[in-house]
């Protein structure tokens, strides 16, 4: 099942329409109808943004096992086995299951996003993969937050010989120093905020004859709240890269998370830059990645992130119509709440006066 995909020029009504349309695609599908008929419902009625609204309000009740807690912490339902097959069917239709190689063979940047600690082990060691074989003319971005590792995440890394990691980032700074075999920062930025939900950071490795790596940690746009999420480690990036309109940006991620961190990516950096998106998984055959842990896929797992591409969806569907401008604007205004200077460099972007 294809997802949705955006035109170059993110700006127009016919790039915002194919968007609409893929969107549709996808949650109008035969499997996801299924699965919510399978498990007791009705298929909602009304225009799309009804239909999505209706499927999210549904979800919540049916396949939310997570009720506000990180994903490790949530719950395994107890499903039938035709019921299980089922759920493992309509993963592999949506797009949850089967790693697919980049689109292309040349991308302005690669960005890698951050996860649990097994996950950025085998993501930066993939991304190292796809340099083999992918031309990146500009950096190679990995992307996380100060979330605390669990117990569980500390072990897994010990297990791999890796120590001294006390948060999502520092597990990804890890992976990028094992990985690309180097060892101090060339540029080291960043707030210390005395609060993981508003700090950020931003480390710059230049390795040998690779792109420069840099390993972006991520404030909050709702500190009050939670922290920082996907969505706001992809807008705090592309306000340090100062993307340009049409720039090709390869996402890696684990298949299971493709949908929905593609949507994501849509609506964070497609909508209000322009630029086109190429979201893939790690592929685990590769022996690249096959030494490093990776955790056992679950129908419960499967369905939560069904659930999360469908939220992710609702809300890029809801951001095509706000105008571009009111969208850029927004993603300035979280930059510079997170301590940014607020100086033009005459796109009306705003940058940090360390940037180049």
């Amino acid at each position: 099942m294809p997802l949705p995909q955006a035109a170059p020029d993110i700006a127009t009504g016919t790039a915002a329409s194919a968007i609409t349309d893929g969107i549709a695609g996808w949650v109008g599908s035969a499997p996801l109808r299924e699965l919510v008929a399978r498990f007791g419902g009705r298929w909602p009625g009304g225009d799309l943004a009804a239909v999505l609204a209706g499927l999210d309000e549904f979800s919540a009740r049916h396949w939310d096992f997570r009720a506000g807690r990180e994903r490790p912490e949530a719950r395994e339902p107890d499903l039938d086995p035709a019921t299980s097959k089922l759920v493992h069917a309509a993963a592999g239709t949506l797009g949850l299951v089967r790693p697919q190689p980049p689109a292309r063979t040349r991308y302005a940047h690669l960005v890698v996003l951050g996860g649990l600690a097994h996950a950025c082990l085998r993501r930066v060691a993939y991304a190292a993969h796809l340099l083999h074989g992918v031309e990146v003319s500009g950096e190679v971005a990995v992307l996380g937050s100060y979330r605390r590792l669990s117990e569980v995440e500390l072990e897994t890394l010990a297990e791999a010989g890796v120590s001294g990691c006390d948060t999502e980032v520092d597990a990804l700074d890890a992976a990028v120093r094992r990985t690309f075999g180097v060892t101090v920062p060339d540029d080291d930025d960043g707030l210390d905020a005395d609060h993981p939900h508003h700090s950020w950071s931003s480390r710059t490795y230049r390795p040998d004859g690779t792109p420069s790596v840099r390993v972006l940690a991520a404030p909050s746009s709702e500190p009050e709240r939670r922290r920082a999420h996907t969505a706001d480690t992809q807008r705090f990036w592309a306000g340090h890269a100062q993307l340009s309109p049409g720039e090709p940006v390869l996402l890696v991620t684990a298949p299971i998370y493709v949908p929905f961190q593609h949507c994501d990516a849509l609506r964070t950096l497609a909508v209000p830059y322009g630029c086109e998106i190429d979201t893939v998984g790690v592929d685990p055959a590769l022996p690249d990645v096959t030494r490093l842990p990776e955790p056992t896929l679950t129908p419960g797992r499967y369905l939560q992130e069904i659930r999360s591409a469908i939220r992710s969806m609702r809300a890029l569907h809801t951001t095509l119509a706000d105008p571009p401008s009111t969208v850029t604007a927004m993603a300035g205004t979280e930059l510079r709440r997170a301590g940014w200077a607020g100086r033009s460099d005459g796109t009306g972007a705003a940058q940090r006066p360390s940037d180049p």
